[in-house]
């Protein structure tokens, strides 16, 4: 990430961080109870320290990958190779996102997730540990085949249905081929159009009960537009910003459109 990019997401945050409210400022029972149950539980779970236990040794990994990035990597100043170190302290999500996750998958009950952007598996573990079905894809060969590693590595492989190539291609066929998701993560590309379009094929198949998580909302002006575009979608009815990742409803029974703002 350069120099300047990194201040402009440090301004956003700015404005974030003073706009967005707490359990005080909401008015909603659902979220509400979401914020209470779930976004402030900070209580430890057993199943955290496996997936943590994975990200300390790899963070002192010399092993070198060669990347092919379909996204939008150029921002994080990605080459096509790059230490797994590296891709886990700057590409993956820290632990308080994937054991948001882990909590999210349980709140709700998940049974079936989909993911859009693997990594190196640690949400993937996360929402598989938390008892979902994981049908995850990731456009490098190579990120799939160490994730699939670091996924086998926690016992989890039963649990995750890994599928290999560009979004493109791969999400109509994963859509088509797997039970309507409960969760659905997207978490690659990180540009504006096709943040857009994997939203808008993902809606016919997802459940009215389903939650929708965007990575990177604020991360470029391009990405803020799509988020604000996902907002205004006559389908969304509850939409709430953490800053680094925003949630989705569709659920036609909360009968007033909200967006909330809040604290994580």
């Amino acid at each position: 990430m350069s120099l300047q990019h990194q201040a402009a997401l440090a301004k956003k945050y700015i404005r974030y961080y003073f706009k967005s409210g707490n359990r005080h400022d909401v008015h909603s029972p659902f979220v509400y109870t979401l914020l209470d149950e779930v976004l402030n539980d900070r209580a430890f779970r057993p199943a955290y320290t496996p997936v943590e236990d994975l990200r300390k040794r790899l963070l002192s990994s010399d092993e070198v990958l060669q990347i092919t990035d379909l996204g939008a990597g150029s921002l994080t100043g990605a080459t096509n190779t790059r230490k797994v170190r590296d891709i886990v302290r700057h590409a993956a999500k820290p632990p308080k996102f994937g054991q948001l996750f882990y909590r999210l998958i349980q709140y709700f009950q998940a049974h079936q997730v989909l993911e859009l952007g693997t990594s190196m598996g640690f949400s993937t573990a996360y929402m598989a540990s938390a008892g979902a079905t994981v049908h995850t894809i990731e456009g490098c060969p190579n990120i799939a085949a160490a994730a699939g590693k670091n996924i086998a590595s926690l016992g989890l492989s039963g649990a995750v249905q890994q599928y290999i190539g560009n979004f493109d291609d791969e999400l109509p066929r994963v859509l088509n081929g797997m039970p309507a998701p409960d969760v659905v993560y997207i978490d690659g590309n990180h540009r504006e159009e096709p943040t857009v379009r994997y939203f808008l094929e993902c809606l016919p198949h997802v459940k009215a009960t389903s939650c929708l998580i965007f990575d990177d909302i604020h991360w470029t002006d391009g990405m803020e537009r799509a988020w604000e575009t996902i907002k205004a979608h006559p389908s969304v009815t509850l939409t709430i910003d953490l800053f680094f990742i925003g949630l989705v409803f569709v659920n036609p029974d909360f009968k007033v459109k909200q967006d909330f703002v809040l604290k994580f």
